[in-house]
């Protein structure tokens, strides 16, 4: 793939991976800055344009846009803190319970050429069963911060502890992370004698309410550092990716060598406009309603990444302006670049003019794919230019 010519590099503050990617800043908008003009000899007055404004959308009452969809729902669950929740994609795990409900869900590889998914959930109190529920990494939680969730896990290794012991993250786990962490909310988590362990650990709506309460973590959103406008929304008609540079046809997006063991694909359903999701070259299903997950938009995004230890442990640099990927909807993929320069500013994606992207209203489902490795669109190789 050719080399694209890069129209500007911002000024971020270079963060180092292994230190927890703990920046703090605010994200600048890109911005194509032009050569400074000549002042003409004479200046002529004129009169000034009259710029129209862009019309502000009139939600009827008690109503607001989910900043995880795009969706217009009640202003109750719009203010809630949703879960992000730790989820197996092991063959022996499946199928997950509570997964279909997920608004985002990302996937990104563990040690072990073993990959795992984070569902971020908005509307979650009701729901009688959530899992099975595994470990998180930490990485996974500079992802999640960026929702001002409720981060629900079963533990995970002692490169974990930093993060999850901070005071501004609310965790739920069912085991502590070391000797130096403790298990917040351990009995929200049950045993079933459905699976082997590990993969028969479950908690529920109700469970993690409870817990929330007993340990006074906040139910809504009450953090000021929360952007609610995270994605940007294609609202008043929807983004077909008509028209943009290098636009190609993706009908079948295979993850295999993002992915190995999983071999993660998704497969354009035209007649519903969406993307259906598959492991293991079989559909990926929710337990509890039987339905193949599905999505209106798929991230690939190639992010920088190192090994950690010689058990395979691995770090991802979460914030950085100077990866790639590609955005997918409709039927059709471009190339993006994104930006993420602190915890809880949203990752932004960006076509290759620098404008924003417009995600369509529904689900998201995003790939965090190592940037030395690859996927293929409709049989067509692609990697990440910064390795190019």
């Amino acid at each position: 793939m050719k080399k694209l010519e890069v129209l500007l590099i911002t000024a971020f503050a270079s963060v180092s991976i292994l230190a927890g990617c703990g920046a703090k800043e605010e994200e600048p908008a890109p911005q194509v800055v032009e050569e400074p003009k000549e002042e003409p000899a004479e200046e002529k007055e004129e009169e000034p344009e009259e710029v129209e404004e862009e019309e502000k959308e009139v939600l009827p009452a008690g109503k607001a846009r989910s900043a995880l969809t795009g969706e217009i729902i009640d202003e109750e669950i719009a203010d809630s803190r949703p879960i992000a929740i730790m989820l197996p994609s092991d063959k022996a795990a499946q199928p997950q319970y509570g997964i279909g409900e997920a608004g985002v869900l990302y996937e990104c590889m563990e040690e072990g050429d073993m990959s795992r998914q984070m569902a971020v959930i908005e509307n979650w109190k009701d729901i009688e069963t959530l899992g099975n529920v595994r470990s998180c990494r930490d990485y996974y939680v500079y992802w999640a911060l960026e929702w001002d969730p409720i981060l629900v896990h079963f533990g995970g290794p002692y490169y974990l502890a930093d993060v999850v012991n901070r005071e501004d993250v609310d965790n739920i786990t069912g085991c502590a992370v070391n000797s130096t962490s403790n298990d917040p909310g351990a009995a929200a988590f049950y045993r079933t004698t459905d699976k082997e362990a590990p993969h028969n650990a479950y908690t529920s709506g109700s469970k993690l309410t409870e817990q929330c309460e007993k340990l006074e973590y906040s139910l809504t959103h009450t953090n000021e550092e929360y952007h609610p406008e995270h994605f940007l929304y294609a609202t008043k008609e929807e983004n077909t990716l008509e028209g943009q540079a290098g636009v190609m046809d993706a009908k079948e997006i295979d993850l295999t060598g993002g992915f190995p063991y999983t071999k993660s694909s998704l497969t354009y359903n035209e007649e519903k406009g969406i993307y259906e999701k598959s492991l293991y070259g079989s559909p990926q299903k929710d337990g509890t309603t039987g339905e193949q997950l599905s999505f209106e938009n798929v991230v690939i995004q190639f992010a920088h990444y190192e090994v950690r230890d010689a058990k395979g442990y691995l770090a991802f640099n979460c914030h950085d302006n100077t990866h790639d990927g590609y955005y997918i909807t409709n039927g059709k993929a471009v190339h993006v670049k994104w930006a993420k320069t602190s915890d809880y500013s949203p990752t932004r994606f960006y076509y290759d003019d620098l404008s924003q992207v417009e995600f369509n209203v529904g689900k998201t489902y995003i790939a965090i794919v190592e940037d030395d490795k690859s996927f293929t669109i409709d049989g067509e190789t692609y990697k990440s230019d910064t390795q190019e």
